[in-house]
């Protein structure tokens, strides 16, 4: 996630009190525990990849994984929805565990680890505490330490084949950046995406059948970022999907003809593109070159609340933290301040959310007050539920967010040669692979 995004996501939820990097989950909130499958079927062979086998237990516990992050209630017909999807990315997850071993791509345990803290990190959660929702709601920590070690591993792997390509020349670099300017005042779209790979032309019509199925469920509210870290094939599901600003040329023909009839926050049918489906949101339009923006630094140090707040019944705890937050109000005058109280507090929380675009800022009333925070001013106490905040901006300035960055250049040219090279090695396992499906 980018940092810019990331900010918008802690502080839009400060007034609610729940700062995490993707909306919660309901099992996270309701403490969910699913059945566990029938023991009969736990160990029962549902493929065979190249020998490596793929079990019952493996499609149910990604499944449920899948279906605890979005949110979805987890009956008998939903979980069969998944079913069939869920089970053709866990072959093609074999091949690609096996291509990483065959070329020895190191992911270690260490690896696993930071991924899993950073996971913790976004979402607001202590040490510990993700593995420990997973295993309320029913889900063993394995899959998803599965999900991860293959994921790492391939975006490893892929950057290694790149081999040259992946450090652009300057003149590649100058070269992308002069075709940006030749472009000003053209739209762009910030576009978010799902890949799912037709390899097989018998199988199009159940994939066809599985993707109307997760844009029926984004509809409903699943949040994007979670079904393409989940589901997407594409080189952008480490980010969430997320392709960033693109013009209509840098997009499939048929996929551009889509985007730019959207409105700002639809999300497309799915669409026949070379190689599978791919389903798009749109989520903003803008002009080439021509975005200029509000950037503001800031610190934050929330002190949380032992007990939900009721505003005509405080307690004496939730009383002498608001007063806590004010003395930190009427004495910090640098940032360094603020955040030097929020880690001595130890809440966890991050108070440190990264690039705030203002205008993106929600819900207003917290945009409001942002912006009339001068350097160096801490904020009047924000009272939510859960907690109390005391906000700083530490720097704002106007910057130009269309602007095409030498860094963000190349890190365009490399997603673009990583995504296609991507693409072919799992074409070629496929076709090279032994797999056989049990009923």
């Amino acid at each position: 996630m980018r940092p810019t995004a990331r900010a918008l996501l802690l502080l839009s939820t400060l007034a609610s009190g729940a700062i995490t990097a993707l909306p919660a989950p309901a099992w996270a909130q309701r403490g969910l525990a699913p059945a566990p499958a029938p023991a009969s079927q736990v160990n029962r062979i549902v493929a065979v990849i190249n020998g490596d086998i793929v079990t019952q237990a493996d499609v149910d516990g990604r499944r449920r994984l899948f279906a605890l992050n979005a949110g979805l209630n987890m009956t008998p017909e939903v979980l069969q929805r998944l079913t069939p999807q869920v089970t053709r990315l866990l072959v093609d997850e074999r091949l690609r565990m096996q291509e990483i071993q065959r070329r020895r791509i190191p992911v270690t345990d260490n690896d696993i680890a930071t991924a899993v803290a950073e996971l913790e990190r976004r979402n607001g959660l202590p040490a510990g505490g993700l593995v420990a929702q997973l295993r309320r709601a029913g889900v063993e920590p394995r899959v998803l330490y599965d999900q991860l070690r293959v994921q790492i591993g391939w975006a490893r792997l892929v950057r290694q084949l790149l081999g040259p390509q992946a450090e652009p020349s300057e003149a590649e670099v100058a070269e992308l950046i002069a075709s940006q300017r030749a472009r000003t005042g053209q739209p762009e779209y910030l576009v978010s995406e799902i890949f799912i790979p037709v390899d097989d032309p018998t199988e199009e019509d159940e994939v066809r059948s599985f993707v109307d199925e997760v844009v029926s469920q984004l509809r409903r509210g699943v949040p994007f970022p979670v079904a393409a870290t989940q589901f997407s094939q594409s080189q952008t599901a480490l980010q969430g999907g997320d392709l960033g600003w693109v013009g209509a040329e840098a997009l499939d023909r048929e996929v551009a003809d889509v985007v730019r009839q959207m409105p700002p926050g639809a999300i497309a049918n799915p669409i026949r593109v070379p190689g599978g489906f791919q389903i798009v949101a749109l989520r903003q339009k803008r002009e080439v070159g021509r975005d200029m923006a509000t950037i503001l630094t800031l610190r934050q140090a929330f002190f949380p609340f032992s007990s939900p707040l009721d505003p005509n019944n405080p307690t004496q705890q939730q009383i002498q933290t608001v007063e806590r937050a004010r003395a930190l109000s009427a004495s910090a005058r640098s940032c360094e301040a603020v955040e030097a109280a929020a880690r001595a507090n130890g809440s966890g929380r991050d108070p440190d959310p990264g690039e705030v675009r203002l205008e993106g800022v929600q819900p207003p009333p917290l945009r409001q007050l942002i912006a009339g925070l001068q350097p160096g001013r801490a904020s009047q106490p924000v009272i939510a539920p859960d907690g109390v905040a005391v906000i700083m901006v530490c720097t704002r300035e106007t910057r130009n967010q269309a602007e095409l960055t030498p860094d963000a250049a190349r890190a365009q040219l490399v997603r673009d040669r990583a995504e296609l090279l991507s693409r072919q090695i799992q074409r070629d396992l496929r076709r090279r692979a032994q797999i056989e499906m049990r009923s």
